[in-house]
C-alpha cells in the first residue's frame, strides 16, 4: 500500500463514525503508511496507530456523561467546554491507558493539522517524540469559542478544521498520490457560511486572520468537496462517509446515539472491504508497473 494516505476529518462527536472504521481496520490489520488528522481524527488516529482497538469509543461514550470529560458549567467559568487534563492525562495516564510505546514504534507517518491564529492558515506537526506533538493534537481539537487557544512553541494554535477541514491537498503534496478518505457528512452535505463575524471579531480581536479564516470556512470546505469528488471520478481516491445525515449533534452526550454512530461505521467500513480491496489491488498494480 505504498503511496497510498489515509485523511481523517474531525465533526466532534461524529467522530464515533471514524472510530467504528478504524476499529474495522484494525480487526482486518489494515494500517496505511501515512495518516493525516483534523480535530476529532487525529485523536481517533493515535488509537489506530497504537493498535488499541475500541480505545477511542470507550472514551468517548463511557465518559461523555462525565463532568471531568464534558461540562456547560465549564465553559461558562473557565470559558473551555472539555476538561482538557481529563482528557490528555487521566485518561490516557490512568482510566484508560494510553500505550506510548506502540504509539512512538509505529512506522507509520503521522501528521497532525491545526490553525494558526496569527495567520489563519493552516500549521501541520509531524509525529515525534517531543512534547509538543502531543500539545498539537490538543490544539487540533480546541474548537473556536468554546475550548481556549493551545500555545505550541511560540504559535498560538485552534482547531485545524478551521483552516483545513479535509487534509486531502496537503497528503497528496506529501507524496500521496492516492488517498483513502473517512468523512464525517453525507454526500450531499455543504456547509452554510458563518455568519457571525461580529461575534467572531469580539472573542478573537488580536486574530484577524482567525476571524477572516472562521468566516470563509464553508467556502473552503465546499470546494475541498468539489475537489474530492474530482478525484472520486479519476479513481484517486476511495471514500468511506455515512451515507445519511449522523444523528448526532457535534457536541452529543447520549451514549445510545454516540454507540449507533460508531457502529455505523464499523459496518459501512465492513460492506465496503470488498471494494476497498480491489481498489488497493488495482492501485498497487499500477503503481508496480
Amino acid at each position: 500500500m505504498e503511496n497510498i494516505g489515509l485523511v481523517l476529518e474531525g465533526g466532534g462527536m461524529r467522530g464515533l463514525y471514524t472510530s467504528g472504521v478504524l476499529d474495522f481496520f484494525i480487526d482486518q490489520n489494515i494500517y496505511f503508511p501515512y495518516v493525516i488528522g483534523v480535530s476529532a481524527g487525529a485523536c481517533n488516529a493515535i488509537s489506530y496507530l497504537s493498535r488499541q482497538r475500541g480505545r477511542s469509543k470507550k472514551i468517548n461514550i463511557d465518559y461523555v456523561r462525565d463532568k471531568r470529560y464534558m461540562s456547560f458549567g465549564r465553559l461558562i467559568k473557565e470559558k473551555e467546554l472539555f476538561g482538557k487534563d481529563f482528557l490528555f492525562n487521566d485518561i490516557p495516564n490512568v482510566l484508560c491507558p494510553f500505550d506510548y510505546e506502540t504509539f512512538y514504534k509505529a512506522k507509520e507517518t503521522f501528521v497532525v493539522c491545526t490553525t494558526d491564529c496569527e495567520t489563519g492558515k493552516p500549521m501541520y506537526f509531524y509525529k515525534d517524540n517531543s512534547p509538543e506533538f502531543l500539545d498539537s493534537i490538543k490544539a487540533s481539537m480546541s474548537l473556536p469559542f468554546i475550548s481556549k487557544i493551545v500555545k505550541v512553541k511560540d504559535y498560538y494554535l485552534l482547531d485545524g478544521g478551521i483552516s483545513d477541514s479535509i487534509p486531502i491537498k496537503k497528503s497528496i503534496s506529501d507524496g500521496n498520490e492516492y488517498n483513502v478518505l473517512i468523512l464525517t457528512r453525507h454526500k450531499e452535505y455543504r456547509k452554510k457560511p458563518f455568519r457571525n463575524k461580529k461575534f467572531a471579531q469580539y472573542f478573537y480581536p488580536q486574530y484577524p486572520n482567525l476571524v477572516e479564516t472562521l468566516c470563509n470556512r464553508h467556502a473552503m470546505y465546499n470546494e475541498t468537496l468539489d475537489y474530492i469528488e474530482q478525484l472520486e471520478s479519476s479513481d484517486k481516491i476511495f471514500v468511506i462517509r455515512p451515507s445519511e445525515p449522523l444523528p448526532v449533534k457535534r457536541i452529543e452526550r447520549n451514549p445510545k446515539k454516540l454507540l449507533d454512530v460508531y457502529n455505523k461505521g464499523y459496518h459501512d467500513a465492513q460492506k465496503l472491504f470488498p471494494h476497498l480491496i480491489q481498489w488497493i489491488k488495482k492501485i498497487d498494480r499500477a503503481v508496480n508497473q
